[in-house]
């Protein structure tokens, strides 16, 4: 037959490419919903038992997706869903909490405040860096440890993972062991009003400098009074602004941290692409859209709550790919290094709680 009288035959074009590889993720994202929703429904019972969720259903999930890791090895079918999950969904989560973010809450706190915060913040990543690096443990962990303490626990740890380039293990090692201690915190950072003596301002400050999750700030507070819950809740989400100059950061100048060669580095053209991650960009796009009202006050409750749940469903991945003889091995070290800088930071904040008598 000529060869202008054969069938054309059909093109595998981009399209195809792009529905293939969308098919192939759904096995894994669905894994990873599941994991999520049972997490989210867990949390749900907390809720309704106990008043608030002193574990995060996030925290929840990356224990069950490693009970269930540790139980069954997910095949290839799996492997690429569960990586999207851990890594794409994550970086949008990131951006879409920039909605959250209002940079008028920072003007209306009072500079006194702010320096306070800003200085205990900024010594508590250094010093907890140090700590973490001191006992051993890598580079990426000490800082994952580092930011959790130091600015608002599993958040900042999920947003700084990214940036720079944390596997799996070294975020479920220190989100795992934050948490455990965060539910301490808010258990027992109420004996301190009557044993050092506190006012409800100041115990609302201490609050808000120390206690990890702002939920876990209004557990803590709330048997203290309204005063205390205002205050402790003003600090905290003044504390939780630093994330954005932390990830900014860490962005800028932690590409070696990324595995990100020298050429890659320094690049020929100077682009704003090469040096901040897309995600970084539109979580200050974000913020900043928020901070000019552009806005509207009736979508930011959905935005944030999207934002959570893609946490989640982030999380439940990463614990789907985690090793737990791998957090068996360095569980003392990450125990330790998180126990000795959320004591330096409570100690710390005690100090500075006096400047606000």
């Amino acid at each position: 037959m000529p060869n202008a009288l054969k069938p054309p035959v059909p093109s595998d074009n981009g399209w195809n490419r792009r529905i293939r590889s969308l098919a192939g993720l759904l096995p894994g994202v669905v894994l990873c919903l599941a994991v999520t929703l049972v997490s989210l429904g867990l949390q749900e019972v907390e809720t309704l038992s106990l008043a608030h969720p002193y574990v995060e259903a996030l925290v929840i999930a990356i224990l069950l997706g490693a009970a269930l890791r540790t139980a069954w090895e997910p095949s290839a079918r799996w492997r690429a869903g569960v990586a999207f999950s851990a890594k794409q969904l994550l970086e949008l989560a990131v951006m879409l909490l920039g909605a959250s973010i209002s940079f008028a809450a920072v003007a209306a706190s009072g500079l006194l405040l702010i320096g306070v915060i800003v200085a205990i913040v900024i010594v508590a990543i250094a010093t907890s860096y140090v700590i973490a690096r001191a006992l051993g443990l890598p580079t990426r962990l000490s800082i994952l440890i580092a930011c959790g303490n130091s600015i608002c626990g599993n958040s900042a740890i999920a947003a700084v993972a990214p940036v720079i380039g944390a596997d799996g293990e070294d975020i479920a090692s220190s989100i795992s062991f934050t948490a455990v201690l965060g539910v301490l915190m808010v258990l027992g950072l109420p004996l301190l009003i009557p044993l050092l003596r506190l006012s409800a301002n100041q115990y609302g400050i201490l609050s808000g400098l120390t206690v990890y999750a702002v939920p876990q700030v209004l557990a803590a507070t709330v048997p203290a009074g309204l005063v205390s819950t205002q205050v402790g809740t003003l600090v905290k989400l003044v504390r939780v602004l630093m994330l954005g100059p932390v990830v900014v950061g860490f962005s800028l100048f932690g590409r070696a941290l990324r595995g990100e060669s020298a050429d890659e580095a320094v690049p020929k053209r100077l682009s704003l692409f090469r040096l901040v991650p897309w995600f970084i960009l539109g979580f200050l796009a974000f913020a900043a859209l928020r901070s000019l009202e552009l806005v509207p006050d009736a979508a930011i409750a959905p935005i944030t709550k999207i934002a959570g749940f893609l946490t989640v469903v982030s999380m439940a991945a990463l614990g789907l790919g985690v090793d737990v003889r791998v957090l068996g091995r360095v569980g003392g070290k990450v125990t330790a290094a998180v126990t000795l800088s959320l004591l330096l930071l409570l100690l710390m904040s005690l100090g500075a709680v006096h400047l606000f008598a």
